[in-house]
């Protein structure tokens, strides 16, 4: 693995924690980047980020073949295609308002956090939540696509119980600002590896957002996204299967005014936790993911490996979803994951 591949692993990759002066570094420099974009003009700021952003994916070359590789797959274009280029650079300035957002959010009152996302049916979320047909939580099942925060915000703001599971593994330190911060608008924060706070939230009956497209591991659920065989995490499927939770994949689209739109299809509910309902349910996800990146492409910022590019890879994800399909146990990948794999699900901004 190169030196640009291990700047981009994943947690459970990752091997411990970085030196302490390098996490106080990173406090200390989100503090301040956080101070300066608090009293800058957003627009300004949101342009000059967004530069340094497309600047960033130019001369990254790891990074650039990923981005290229998962926005080929969305358009249905090779990845040197000049569109494809066209439409990450997009996504890439995209990416520096969103950073601006976040990192100013903390400074704003819940209830202006909670305007942002202004459309959200918070009495719809209520009905799906507790018509549960079996009484459990609820998943929100999310993308790397608009602004999580708000939405969780938003949700918390109307008296439900929202907990966000987010990466630990980098920046303690950081992670601890960052939960202080949510868990002020009344969102808890849980790290990513507390399986039994996790498995807690959803046994307490109550919701639990997780991102799904974090990047690809091959040991997730095979299912096809864009038309190509990839995995996604098996944590949202295996978590309700147990728990007795539905999921709701949840769309969130940015307006031009910078609010965002809320919405998503009819939630996800498992019989049971055999394997064909668990990829049956992570199909869905991945369905529903598809139709949030497809209609505004250049908000999704999702910038780690999506899909595998070996072929014998891609085979072995088609042969151990038809398996699941029929009822037989997900025997796992045939061969060690490949070291550009990435997280479990989890909430929280992309690297």
């Amino acid at each position: 693995m190169t030196g640009g591949d291990r700047r981009l692993e994943a947690p459970h990759r990752r091997r411990g924690r970085g030196p302490r002066v390098i996490e106080r570094l990173g406090l200390v420099g989100y503090k301040a980047t956080a101070w300066v974009l608090g009293v800058l003009p957003p627009g300004p700021a949101a342009a000059v980020i967004g530069r340094f952003l497309q600047l960033s994916y130019l001369l990254w070359p790891t990074k650039r073949r990923w981005s290229d590789r998962n926005f080929g797959h969305v358009l249905g274009l090779p990845p040197d295609d000049r569109r494809v280029r066209a439409l990450a650079l997009r996504a890439y300035r995209l990416y520096g308002r969103y950073l601006v957002e976040l990192m100013r959010l903390p400074g704003r009152p819940p209830e202006e956090i909670a305007r942002l996302a202004a459309s959200l049916d918070a009495d719809e979320v209520r009905r799906i939540w507790r018509a549960n047909p079996t009484g459990g939580g609820l998943i929100f099942a999310v993308g790397h696509v608009g602004n999580n925060d708000a939405v969780a915000a938003s949700i918390a703001g109307h008296g439900m119980p929202i907990s966000v599971v987010a990466d630990d593994s980098s920046f303690p330190e950081l992670f601890a600002l960052l939960r202080r911060q949510r868990e002020s608008w009344g969102v808890q924060v849980i790290a990513w590896r507390n399986l039994r706070e996790i498995f807690s939230v959803l046994r307490r009956k109550e919701m639990l957002a997780l991102l799904i497209d974090w990047g690809y591991r091959a040991d997730g659920i095979p299912v096809q996204l864009f038309g190509a065989w990839t995995a996604l995490p098996a944590g949202p499927a295996t978590l309700a299967g147990k728990t007795g939770a539905r999921i709701l994949p949840i769309t969130i689209h940015r307006q031009p005014d910078d609010t965002f739109r809320v919405s998503w299809p009819d939630p996800i509910d498992l019989a049971s936790s055999d394997p064909a309902e668990l990829q049956r349910a992570t199909q869905a996800m991945a369905d529903a993911l598809a139709a949030t990146i497809g209609a505004a492409p250049e908000q999704w910022y999702s910038f780690k490996p999506i899909w595998p590019s070996d072929p014998d890879e891609i085979a072995d994800l088609e042969r151990r979803a038809r398996l699941m399909q029929r009822g037989v146990a997900d025997p796992g990948p045939a061969r060690p994951p490949a070291a550009d794999g990435a997280s479990d699900a989890t909430m929280g901004p992309a690297a």
